[in-house]
């Protein structure tokens, strides 16, 4: 998703019933999604009744193309967060909602979200949004020292 253009394709594809892969950009799914590295699959909303923890594309109104996790579905509509923020965007109604991840490419090798592992972490990722930052904070402090060593 590098340029607007790309965007709009990917919207169009994914409104006409077909498939689209791409590199998203950006940290918000970080660490399930790196930018620059791994690559998703999206498929189609179309008829798939989307749940909590399902991965979404979405148009957030008059603006971006955005691709988040469902944290809570509700009769007003899909309330997302991304795994790299602890704010809750929504509700989002469902004309909104284009796509569902259901695979993830991470250096060749293609992830299914069915995978045991996957819902696991994507799972348990879901739970600890509230302490998120903290962990967040602990593992760069953790990291600091060693990219030091690298970077000389």
């Amino acid at each position: 998703m590098q340029t607007s253009k790309a965007k709009a394709d990917i919207e169009q594809l994914l409104r006409s019933g077909q498939s689209v892969q791409f590199y998203p950009t950006g940290w918000s799914m970080y660490p399930l999604i790196t930018n620059g590295r791994d690559q998703v699959i999206v498929v189609p909303v179309a008829d798939r009744k989307l749940r909590r923890g399902d991965v979404a594309l979405y148009r957030r109104e008059g603006s971006i193309l955005v691709l988040h996790r469902i944290v809570r579905v509700r009769p007003e509509g899909y309330y997302m967060v991304g795994d790299n923020q602890k704010e809750i965007e929504g509700p989002l109604r469902p004309e909104q909602m284009l796509g569902v991840m259901t695979h993830v490419i991470r250096k060749g090798r293609t992830i299914s979200v069915n995978n045991p592992l996957y819902r696991l972490y994507s799972g348990t990722w879901l739970l600890l949004r509230p302490v998120r930052p903290a962990i967040s904070r602990t593992v760069a402090a953790i990291r600091r020292p060693f990219r030091r060593k690298n970077s000389k």
